[in-house]
């Protein structure tokens, strides 16, 4: 659906902050009816102010371009950095996945009291810095998406992915509302307590409709049964079963993370991510630095020495310039931006509407 650039703003005055630039996909951007709806939701997004939301800052086209421009969180998003976990043996801590889950909630409460309903909360919408903090994206791309469906391949991308985080009226194509959202976070709690996911990740839509809630594992959490039963509510198939609000199951799960002793800040988290990750985030972090400093330095100059005799001329082919050696000589557009940001590369996170994430692997 889109394609992902890291950039840096500059002011006036010479200070300058990194943002995420994300570029509709032109065969998706010329449908006048999901670009319009784009441009409602992504207006309505950037109206929230929440440390659990990740701020939109700008909305626009240039050159028949529409983009969205956004805060950037360096860190990893759920996905990656469960991956992480699974590739490297380390087992995220229960309060550090409770945490994940109550910031979460926290800033779908704040969106469900300005009327917004997320519909994709998924572990790639769900962005972890290396500061600990926990913040949710993509605020009424779903919606769109929904309009992009209209032809078969984009639908199937669409819910790649995605239709195992869907609640089932959302799977039905009914209506929905925040608990639609309960639901989805419902998913994230009981992966989380059981180290897998809980849909097969072909099941498509027909398992997210059926929504047959695979029966919890016991894991040795203290207090066990009222933890599963948290789960049970927020996963309830009737939306009435359910917790009425994001605030109520978090209140609910916050109560047992409390009495268990199991809380969690936002800087322990931190502590323990750059502890456990040190090495992915001081690669990450010098990276970055390397192609800002690259492509604010221009390319490479050709210098010719000064030489008594005449030599023949050799041709030789011209240096690499320093941000293709920074960028790994990858060859990427560069959309310019009405508000100064500087595009650092085509460094393509991810693909919004394909992202997967198996725990089980």
């Amino acid at each position: 659906m889109a394609e992902i650039y890291l950039a840096r703003q500059r002011t006036d005055l010479g200070a300058a902050r990194h943002a995420v630039v994300k570029v509709i996909l032109p065969e998706i951007a010329e449908r006048k009816e999901f670009s319009d709806m784009l441009v409602a939701e992504a207006k309505l997004a950037a109206t929230l102010n929440h440390a659990n939301i990740v701020h939109v800052h700008d909305l626009g086209r240039v050159d028949e371009q529409l983009f969205i421009a956004m805060e950037y969180v360096e860190g990893f998003d759920l996905a990656a950095l469960l991956r992480r976990c699974s590739r490297e043996k380390v087992k995220l801590p229960t309060e550090y996945a409770m945490h994940v889950i109550l910031e979460t909630l926290s800033g779908l409460d704040y969106a469900h009291r300005q009327g917004i309903v997320h519909r994709d909360v998924s572990p790639s919408n769900v962005l972890v810095s290396f500061e600990g903090e926990v913040k949710l994206c993509d605020f009424g791309i779903a919606r769109a998406n929904a309009l992009a469906e209209g032809a078969a391949q984009l639908a199937d991308e669409a819910i790649k992915g995605k239709a195992g985080y869907m609640s089932p009226e959302q799977a039905k194509g009914e209506d929905v509302d925040a608990r639609s959202d309960v639901f989805a976070a419902g998913i994230l709690l009981w992966e989380l307590v059981q180290g897998k996911r809980m849909y097969a990740p072909k099941g498509g839509l027909e398992l997210a409709r059926a929504a047959n809630i695979p029966a919890l594992e016991t894991r040795g959490f203290p207090d066990e049964e009222r933890l599963f039963d948290i789960v049970r509510k927020a996963l309830a198939t009737r939306r009435d079963d359910r917790f009425a609000s994001a605030a109520a199951m978090r209140k609910e799960l916050e109560g047992w993370v409390q009495d268990n002793k199991l809380g969690a800040s936002v800087l322990k988290f931190g502590e323990w991510l750059t502890t456990t990750f040190g090495s992915d985030v001081l690669s990450h972090r010098r990276a970055r630095e390397r192609a800002v400093r690259a492509l604010e330095a221009g390319p490479a100059a050709r210098v010719t020495p000064i030489v008594e005799e005449k030599k023949e001329e050799i041709d030789e082919p011209p240096p690499e310039s320093l941000v293709a050696t920074a960028m790994e000589k990858k060859e990427s557009p560069q959309p310019s931006s009405p508000f100064g940001m500087i595009i650092v590369g085509a460094i393509v996170l991810v693909t919004i509407a394909a992202v997967a994430w198996q725990l089980s692997h």
